[in-house]
C-alpha cells in the first residue's frame, strides 16, 4: 500500500527546506569570506587601492557571487564598516564594563576609542576611509548610531549624581561624542601615534575633570 499523499508531501517539503537551509548556510559563510579578505584588505591597502578584482581573487569566490551578496565596491565597504564597529563598540565596552561609577566609565570608554584610533585595521576603515567613502554627514550619523545612545545613558547617570545638569545631558552627549572623534581622527592621522595617544588621553582626562570634578 501506497504512504499517504500527505506523507510524501511532508518529505517533498523537508527536503526542500533542508536545500533552502544548506543554500542560506553556504550564502552566509561566502559573505563572511568576503567580509574577512575585504576587511584585511582594506586595512593593508585602503579603500581607493582595493579593488573589486583583488577581492575576488583572494577570497576564491565568482563576481556573481559577490553581487549577489554587495552590488557594489562601495557596499562591500559599508558591511566592514559595520562589522568593524560592532568589533570596535565590544571593546569599548569590554573596557568600561569594569570601571567603578559613571564618570570612570566614561573615562574608560574614551580611552579606549582614543587606543583603537591606532589599530591599523580600526584607523584605516573606519577613521581615514569611511569619512572619505561615504561623506562627514553619514559617517557621523553611522557613528551616533552605534554611540550616541550609550552616551546619553552615561550622561544621565552623572547627572542623576548631582554632578551635570540634567536638560544638558543631549548636548553634552554630542559635545563629548565630537570631543572624543575629534582625538581619535587626530591619533589615526598623525606620524607619531604613540605621542598624540598620549596627548589625546591627557586631554580627556583633563576635561572630564573639569566637567565632572
Amino acid at each position: 500500500m501506497d504512504p499517504p499523499e500527505d506523507w510524501r508531501d511532508a518529505v517533498r517539503q523537508a527536503r526542500a527546506g533542508e536545500r533552502v537551509n544548506r543554500n542560506v548556510a553556504r550564502g552566509e559563510a561566502t559573505r563572511g569570506q568576503l567580509i574577512a579578505v575585504a576587511t584585511r584588505m582594506f586595512a593593508e591597502r585602503g579603500y581607493e587601492d582595493t579593488s573589486i578584482e583583488a577581492v575576488l581573487r583572494e577570497a576564491g569566490v565568482s563576481r556573481g557571487s559577490l553581487y549577489h551578496h554587495f552590488p557594489s565596491k562601495e557596499a562591500l565597504f559599508e558591511a566592514v564598516v559595520k562589522e568593524v564597529d560592532e568589533s570596535f563598540g565590544a571593546q569599548v565596552l569590554a573596557a568600561a564594563s569594569g570601571a567603578d561609577g559613571p564618570v570612570a566609565v566614561l573615562r574608560a570608554a574614551f580611552l579606549t576609542t582614543i587606543r583603537l584610533a591606532g589599530d591599523p585595521v580600526m584607523r584605516q576603515i573606519v577613521f581615514i576611509d569611511a569619512p572619505r567613502v561615504f561623506g562627514w554627514e553619514r559617517w557621523r550619523s553611522m557613528d551616533e548610531e552605534y554611540a550616541l545612545g550609550l552616551l546619553r545613558s552615561i550622561l544621565q547617570s552623572i547627572a542623576d549624581e548631582g554632578k551635570t545638569r540634567p536638560e544638558l545631558v543631549d548636548t553634552l552627549a554630542h559635545v563629548l561624542l565630537a570631543a572624543v572623534n575629534e582625538v581619535a581622527l587626530l591619533v589615526a592621522r598623525s606620524d607619531d601615534r604613540e605621542a598624540a595617544m598620549r596627548a589625546g588621553a591627557d586631554t580627556i582626562d583633563e576635561l572630564l575633570q573639569r566637567l565632572f570634578g
